[in-house]
């Protein structure tokens, strides 16, 4: 009996012990999950010391302020890039645009959407976004319709491409639709855009997929670049062919994400299955189809379906010949290439791509933010996120300062160098 009444005392005190640590322990892993501890910072900023690179910097300051995620769930790139995927974004607008159909030399229909500004232009100018999503993406998804309202209410028209079978809605009238590098639905966007358009300006924008695209278009062929005023690419990852191993790997849960995104495009391929695997289409056969019922991955999909597309004999040829990195060096209009250093999508590898064509050309900025996920980029307080995010913010304020630099540059360049240099930099104080 004595014995029972010494042991009774510290029972609870050890029960209460070990509840403090296994909520400690759970603090803990929300903590390291969430990321909690790590710092908020400016972009991390590679590029050259230019005349148009300062007024950059200068006119364009959210790409030296910091970039604050909302406190308790915005530092893992995780929920970012998971809230993204699922939400797309907070209450999106529904800007109302024009669909077009350009019929492609092969049979195939590009479809485009076209959304006319809301506002003037600062500059006074006739300028249009046209903009490349990225995989499987088009005019519908969250995020493009929060970038495409804010571009239109700060004076731009707005050309969106639909990849060729990402809209459930509109049948594909040849075997084929959208590949990792295929230019072709762009570049009838662009061409339709300056025909109908003979004073515009553009303004290219790409994000993850659309991002490869776009500086693969703007590379293939200087004549590509005619009327172009910048390039911004957000997300993207440079090489197909380097990031396919990264892709098989689990750190970053990189391998369940290619999991999940092969689900996706399993089931954009299957809902035009008719037109790719009908008696028409002689590159696909049967045993392709059974193949991809039991694809895991994105690269069992590119080898077995993607690839045969443009007839590519390899998946190392079909990745080689459709990544930006064999173009981007020929782009010449100032590029702004924004990644995230906590992007589960993209393998912190690939970045010596940008981070060295930064280096040696000067009209590309390469800007890292610490946080922000693959085309997550929220902004917010402590829980609930704002409607624009930090990346629709710094992709207009770029496009803005490129415009506003071109406007005042005849004024800049008829006086000496060093004139030029003052008046540009005192006319953007």
């Amino acid at each position: 009996k004595n014995a029972l009444y010494t042991v009774a005392p510290e029972m609870p005190a050890m029960f209460d012990g070990m509840k403090l640590a296994a909520v400690a322990t759970i603090l803990y892993i929300i903590v390291r999950c969430l990321n909690l501890k790590s710092p908020t910072a400016p972009p991390d900023l590679t590029y050259q010391d230019t005349a148009l690179n300062r007024f950059l910097l200068k006119s364009c300051p959210l790409l030296t302020k910091e970039y604050i995620p909302p406190l308790l769930w915005g530092k893992s790139g995780h929920l970012q890039t998971a809230l993204y995927g699922k939400l797309g974004r907070v209450s999106s607008p529904h800007p109302t645009g024009l669909r077009k159909y350009l019929p492609m030399q092969d049979g195939a229909t590009a479809t485009f959407d076209l959304f006319e500004p809301l506002a003037d232009h600062q500059s006074g100018a006739d300028i249009t976004m046209v903009i490349c999503p990225g995989i499987g993406n088009h005019s519908e998804k969250h995020y493009i319709r929060t970038f495409v309202d804010h571009s239109q209410r700060q004076g731009y028209r707005c050309a969106v491409l639909n990849h060729l079978g990402a809209l459930p809605n509109i049948e594909l009238t040849s075997p084929r639709m959208f590949t990792y590098g295929c230019t072709w639905e762009f570049a009838a966007m662009v061409g339709y855009i300056k025909k109908m358009y003979p004073q515009t300006q553009l303004i290219v924008v790409g994000f993850s997929l659309g991002g490869n695209i776009v500086c693969k278009f703007l590379g293939e062929n200087r004549a590509n670049q005619e009327r172009v005023l910048c390039c911004v690419s957000v997300c993207q990852g440079y090489s197909a062919l380097r990031a396919q191993e990264t892709f098989l790997q689990w750190d970053q849960c990189r391998r369940f994400y290619n999991f999940l995104m092969a689900d996706n495009m399993k089931k954009i391929i299957l809902s035009h299955r008719g037109s790719l695997f009908g008696g028409g289409s002689p590159k696909m056969v049967d045993a392709d189809l059974r193949r991809l019922y039991t694809a895991t991955s994105l690269m069992q999909i590119d080898d077995n379906i993607m690839r045969k597309f443009h007839g590519y004999s390899s998946l190392k040829e079909y990745y080689e010949k459709e990544s930006c990195v064999h173009y981007i060096h020929n782009v010449n209009v100032p590029l702004l290439l924004v990644n995230s250093a906590d992007d589960p999508l993209v393998h912190g590898s690939l970045l010596t791509i940008p981070r060295t064509l930064a280096e040696k050309k000067e009209n590309v900025i390469f800007a890292l933010t610490l946080h922000g996920g693959h085309l997550g980029f929220f902004e917010g307080a402590v829980l609930f996120p704002q409607p624009l995010t930090w990346m629709d913010k710094v992709i207009v304020g770029y496009a803005n300062t490129i415009c506003q630099w071109e406007k005042q540059k005849p004024a800049c360049q008829s006086q000496g160098a060093h004139a030029a240099e003052t008046k540009c930099s005192d006319s953007s104080s």
